[in-house]
């Protein structure tokens, strides 16, 4: 069965670190480009019925502290993927069963975990920085290491990770987009969907 729940949350002292909350109940500093809410993906079809970052609230706090160093720097982070249902991770299997790019769904990823975002950087314009791929790309120029980038990429590439890592979380090497909540692994994968207005 799968479980529904409302992307409305209040605002609780009370919610435990590990429940499901929507980022954008906690703050309104991050820029939206939620792309399984449309159909630019490599899926070429909208998957999720709305744009929501749900996420658990200790990667949501986590996200926000490093937003936060980043605004401080002139640029904000921008989103491409927050928690996935298993569902979605099936159907990205299908068309991509390779685990260096796709997670195995009978495994389960951070994202199904509710503790992975796929995200990155615009300055104050709101432009993104050059990462040198775009997001989703399956080969080896989105890898953290590739060398065939300007260094501008390199920098801008570097300046995600190192932030991110400074707070709490993991970088994933094949993947300059894909960053995971350090510990997130422990949790249960889920399959719920979240309600929309």
């Amino acid at each position: 069965m799968v479980a529904i729940f409302s992307a409305n949350f209040a605002i609780s002292q009370s919610i435990a670190d590990t429940s499901f909350v929507n980022l954008k109940d906690y703050s309104t500093n991050f820029v939206y480009d939620m792309r399984y809410a449309t159909d630019n993906n490599f899926l070429r079809a909208k998957v999720y019925d709305c744009a929501e970052c749900i996420l658990r609230l200790n990667t949501v706090k986590a996200l926000i502290s490093a937003n936060e160093e980043f605004v401080e720097k002139g640029y904000k982070i921008k989103i491409f993927d927050c928690y996935r249902p298993v569902d979605i991770q099936r159907r990205m299997w299908a068309i991509v069963p390779n685990p260096r790019y796709v997670a195995n769904p009978d495994k389960g990823s951070i994202h199904n975990r509710g503790g992975a975002v796929d995200i990155t950087l615009v300055d104050s314009d709101g432009v993104e920085l050059d990462m040198g791929t775009d997001f989703d790309h399956f080969g080896p120029e989105a890898a953290h290491g590739a060398g065939k980038h300007s260094r501008q990429v390199q920098k801008n590439r570097k300046l995600l990770k190192k932030v991110m890592l400074k707070h709490g979380f993991n970088a994933f090497a094949s993947e300059w987009w894909h960053y995971n909540l350090d510990g997130a692994s422990k949790y249960p994968v889920s399959n719920q969907k979240w309600l929309c207005d």
